[in-house]
């Protein structure tokens, strides 16, 4: 099929145009496929929108070559065919694209002149974020969570009812006074924070890492196993509605009072929605949203802005595929195409290497990237990726930058596939695959400069001991010239002092501050002290829960040397605490019971002082204080993550399971085979009102 993309739109032939659109309806039918159904895009958005564009252009000058298939009559694609199909009451439509001033001036233009008023008419606006996540609807029958469907082709969607349950932040009921029926729509997303944790998690197992949040999110949901679903940290937030049947329920006069009434039922919205009174305080806002998405903790592509009044909404109705009173404002693009100039290997603080792609310096959504994580070596021959190609780049706020795919068109003939190093780039020793991981790791141990300058910089970070003046660089000075090999080093710093201070950079001021900053730390809580130590798939989270379960050093450590046996009772009490599981609990058993981990924890514990765990909002004086509780069944009046929160908050230690250290089992309905073994161990068991009752005692 001839293509004359290289040809400006106003100066194609007839002949030219009509073979152009053909070609632009099956490309855009492939990529709404790769996009909206396998959740794997092929190109960027920003790509994509071009596409759409040059075919609008060409209907708009020929107009009668118009196709059947066309893509401006196309709303996302079919469903799979693995969810049940389900019929819209009202049609899910996407949302016509604008990408300057001058289009959003445009749109205002034919709102205005579609309903009959001039552009000094008033007419209000609600400006709201563009969530990069995936559309779904949900229906509440008499205030209950009765269906929840994807967008689907925007007519008929994919039945997720299920899974859909499993997003904590989904209620399973509207609270307080609603309509018979109703729809509410919105938007399923994983946080950034989240989903660089769940691509660790995946890492570590061995799964193919997912190319982004959005991705992310729309795969998690679409599992046929709900519990799949229910194990990603899939987010909703709430921003309009679908059909409704009020059965005499007053209804909202405007968005932003619908926005307002969600809340009350329950609902997440997006706080940063703002009511634009005209065109500048719209753009404005854009300008505001695009300074501010890399500080939100979840992908934006754009703001949305909607007319606020709802019998406006109602006047100017839809289009094709579209509603003529909502426009979404895109930002430029955060991809970019670069060349990739090479492949580098770094070495972690556990001695795995993670290769990086060197670039070509691209800016992408305002930033000059020069270098992108490649993960590991199945990524790269998935991939294909070789030194020399083009590569489409992506970055999304903190994230950092990744490559999407390779550009094969673009490739030498005389490119060969990357080989992964069988040796340490830094130390020289073998390089092994973990068995069970797609990883590679140096077997130097502490002997490799790379893995331990690594695990001090862990040592001294932020959530650590916090440090300040403590960089990689001066930890990298300090290891080659033998003052600092290991944590405990650090607090003998000031044996060296004289040295320090004529040292070239350094002088009495720098060395005094750096020592000062030292001796503040010679006191840490119990659980910034647990994610010093560096230990694998221990994060600040993780961190918590052990300190918050054992409580002080010599406990923890105790019990750790006791669950060195996996029939032990101390590593069935590590693995059933609420957060940790098999997986984690062998990485901290392993690390743990290492001689050369014990030798580090021993010599730093004659610098410090650890302090037991103080969770100075807990009473201790509630009657759940210090209890170990258990969940099982379903809570109708909130989640079971609400439920562990709870509990928490008045110092209980949640465990996943039943033993005979379990003080408390709450039941739910459909409760299962705990509540047979409690009864069996004698443990206390209480219904979910009770639960509720016992959380109001002061």
């Amino acid at each position: 099929m001839t293509t004359y993309r290289q040809i400006p739109v106003q100066q194609l032939n007839r002949e030219q145009a009509s073979s152009e659109l053909a070609a632009l309806a099956t490309e855009i039918k492939l990529h709404n496929q790769q996009y909206h159904q396998l959740d794997a895009p092929l190109i960027s958005d920003q790509e994509y929108d071009s596409l759409i564009r040059r075919n609008q252009a060409i209907e708009q000058l020929y107009p009668d070559l118009k196709r059947i298939d066309s893509p401006s009559k196309q709303i996302g694609y079919s469903p799979a065919n693995t969810f049940e199909k389900v019929i819209h009451r009202q049609a899910m439509l996407s949302l016509d694209n604008a990408f300057n001033p001058d289009e959003v001036q445009e749109f205002l233009n034919r709102l205005y002149r579609f309903l009959g008023m001039s552009l000094s008419t008033n007419i209000d606006f609600i400006a709201e974020p563009k969530i990069d996540g995936l559309s779904i609807n949900l229906t509440y029958t008499n205030g209950q969570l009765t269906q929840a469907t994807t967008r689907g082709d925007g007519m008929v969607g994919e039945n997720v009812t299920n899974n859909a349950r499993t997003i904590s932040n989904i209620p399973a009921a509207l609270h307080g006074i609603f309509p018979r029926l109703v729809e509410v729509r919105g938007e399923i997303y994983i946080a950034k924070s989240h989903f660089i944790q769940l691509n660790a998690q995946r890492e570590k197992q061995g799964d193919t890492l997912f190319a982004n949040p959005r991705n992310a999110a729309a795969g998690s949901l679409r599992q046929l196993d709900p519990a799949i679903t229910a194990s990603r940290p899939l987010q909703f937030f709430a921003y309009g509605l679908g059909a409704i049947d009020t059965n005499g329920w007053t209804t909202p006069k405007t968005h932003q009072q619908w926005l307002i009434q969600l809340q009350e039922w329950g609902f997440i919205v997006n706080a940063n929605y703002r009511l634009c009174h005209t065109l500048q305080e719209m753009i404005d806002f854009h300008q505001y949203m695009e300074k501010s998405r890399d500080q939100l903790d979840y992908d934006i592509d754009g703001v949305v802005y909607k007319v606020n009044d709802l019998s406006l909404q109602q006047r100017l109705g839809f289009i094709s595929r579209a509603p003529r009173w909502a426009v979404a404002h895109k930002f430029s693009a955060e991809q970019a195409t670069t060349t990739l100039k090479d492949i580098t290997i770094q070495v972690g603080r556990t001695g795995i290497l993670t290769p990086v792609a060197e670039l070509e310096p691209v800016t992408v959504g305002g930033v000059v990237v020069s270098r992108a994580t490649l993960h590991n070596e199945d990524e790269i021959n998935r991939k294909d990726i070789r030194i020399g190609d083009k590569v489409l780049v992506r970055r999304a706020g903190d994230v950092i930058p990744q490559i999407m795919h390779v550009i094969p068109s673009t490739r030498s003939a005389t490119s060969k596939p990357f080989v992964f190093p069988q040796k340490c780039p830094v130390c020289g020793h073998p390089a092994k695959r973990v068995d069970g991981l797609v990883a590679w790791r140096c077997t130097g141990g502490i002997t490799c400069a790379a893995q331990a300058v690594e695990r001090l910089r862990h040592f001294v970070s932020r959530d650590a001991f916090d440090i300040t003046g403590l960089g990689i660089r001066h930890l990298e000075e300090f290891y080659r010239d033998g003052f600092v090999k290991t944590p405990a080093d650090i607090f003998r710093l000031h044996q060296h002092q004289d040295n320090l201070v004529n040292r070239v950079g350094w002088g009495k001021l720098s060395v005094q501050n750096l020592l000062s900053a030292i001796e503040q730390r010679r006191h840490i809580s119990f659980e910034r002290f647990i994610y010093s130590l560096g230990i694998p798939q221990i994060g600040q989270v993780s961190a918590q829960i052990m300190a918050h379960y054992y409580q002080e050093l010599p406990r923890f450590l105790h019990s750790m040397r006791q669950a060195h046996a996996k029939e032990s009772s101390a590593y069935q009490e590590l693995d059933d605490i609420e957060g940790i599981g098999q997986a984690m609990a062998d990485d901290i058993v392993m690390t743990l019971n290492d001689p050369e981990q014990i030798a580090v924890i021993e010599d730093l514990m004659r610098e410090i002082t650890v302090q037991p765990y103080k969770n100075l909002q807990i009473s201790d004086n509630h009657a759940l204080y210090g209890k170990i509780v258990a969940f099982t069944g379903t809570l109708q009046h909130m989640s079971r993550h609400e439920a562990k929160a709870m509990a928490e908050k008045f110092g209980a230690k949640v465990a996943n399971n039943i033993s005979k250290k379990t003080d408390l089992l709450i039941c739910g309905e459909d409760a299962g085979s705990k509540e047979t073994q409690a009864k069996l161990l004698g443990i206390k068991i209480i219904d979910e009102k009770t639960w509720l009752d016992l959380c109001q005692q002061i």
